[in-house]
C-alpha cells in the first residue's frame, strides 16, 4: 500500500504525458460537459433555494486543488520541493484563489480579473500542459493539474449562467493593471532568486512542448511580446460581449 501510494503521488522519471492524445482531450471535454450542463439546467439552478451550497461546494473545490500542490510537494521528499520555485507568483494559482472568492463574494473586480486571466493566459495551460509530462493518469498530479485549470472556467461560466455576471471594457483594464502589478513582482522575483526561478515565464520557456517556447529568450522583448499577445487575448476575451452590446443597442434604435 506505501509503495502504492508513494508512486501516485510522485512523479515518473519518464514521459508520461502526452499532448493531443485522450488524456489531453478528455478533462477538457469533461469540462465542456459540465459548462453546458450548467448552462442547460440554469433555471433550476437559479430556482433552488440551497443554491449557495453550489458555490460553496465550488469554492472548498477550489482551494482543496490549489492546497494539495503543496501538501504533496510537502509529503514527498523524492520531489525536492524548492520554495523558490514554488512562490504564488503564478496566474493559474491566483485565478483559482479569486475564483473561490468569487463564488462566495459575487465580487465583479474578482469576476472581471478571472474572467480575463483565465482566457487570456490559463489558456495556454490548456493548450499545452507541459508541466505534467511526467505525471499521466496514473499519477496524482495529472488529476490536480486538470482540476485546478478547469474549475475555474466551470466557475465564471456558472457566474455568467446563473448570476448573470458579464465583463466591460472597464473589466479588461482591471484586469490588464492586476496582471501589470503581478508582473511586476514576478520579474523582480526572478531577478532576486536568479538561475531557476521563472515565474510567468519571463526568464525563459518550459520543458518540454510549449507555445511559451517560442518567444525569444531576450528579456525585454520578450516581455514587450507577451504584452502584446496579451492585449490581443483581451481583445478576442471581450469580444463576444462587445458584439452582444452592439446588436442591442442597434436593436434598440430600430
Amino acid at each position: 500500500m506505501a509503495e502504492a501510494l508513494k508512486y501516485f503521488f510522485n512523479n515518473g522519471k519518464e514521459v508520461e504525458f502526452h499532448l493531443f492524445t485522450l488524456a489531453h482531450f478528455l478533462p477538457i471535454i469533461l469540462m465542456i460537459g459540465v459548462i453546458l450542463l450548467i448552462y442547460k439546467f440554469r433555471d433550476k439552478i437559479i430556482n433552488y433555494k440551497h443554491e449557495d451550497r453550489i458555490r460553496f461546494a465550488l469554492a472548498f473545490m477550489l482551494i482543496i486543488t490549489e492546497m494539495s500542490y503543496f501538501w504533496r510537494l510537502v509529503g514527498v521528499p523524492e520531489l525536492n520541493p524548492n520554495p523558490h520555485e514554488h512562490l504564488p507568483i503564478t496566474v493559474c494559482g491566483w485565478c483559482v484563489v479569486f475564483c473561490s472568492y468569487l463564488v462566495i463574494t459575487k465580487n465583479q473586480t474578482l469576476f472581471d480579473i478571472s474572467y480575463f486571466w483565465l482566457f487570456s493566459g490559463t489558456i495556454f495551460a490548456l493548450a499545452t500542459p507541459t508541466v505534467i509530462t511526467y505525471a499521466g493518469p496514473t499519477r496524482f498530479r495529472y488529476y490536480q493539474f486538470w482540476l485546478e485549470h478547469t474549475l475555474g472556467y466551470i466557475t465564471i461560466f456558472y457566474m455568467i449562467f446563473i448570476h448573470k455576471m458579464r465583463p466591460t471594457y472597464k473589466s479588461a483594464i482591471k484586469a490588464f493593471v492586476a496582471l501589470a502589478i503581478l508582473t511586476v513582482i514576478a520579474y523582480f522575483a526572478n531577478r532576486i532568486l536568479g538561475p531557476g526561478a521563472n515565474y510567468l515565464f519571463m526568464a525563459e520557456g518550459e520543458d518540454g512542448e510549449s507555445i511559451v517556447n517560442i518567444l525569444p529568450k531576450n528579456i525585454p522583448l520578450r516581455m514587450l511580446l507577451m504584452g502584446f499577445v496579451v492585449s490581443i487575448l483581451f481583445a478576442v476575451s471581450y469580444s463576444p460581449w462587445f458584439i452582444k452590446d452592439r446588436k442591442t443597442k442597434k436593436q434598440l434604435n430600430e
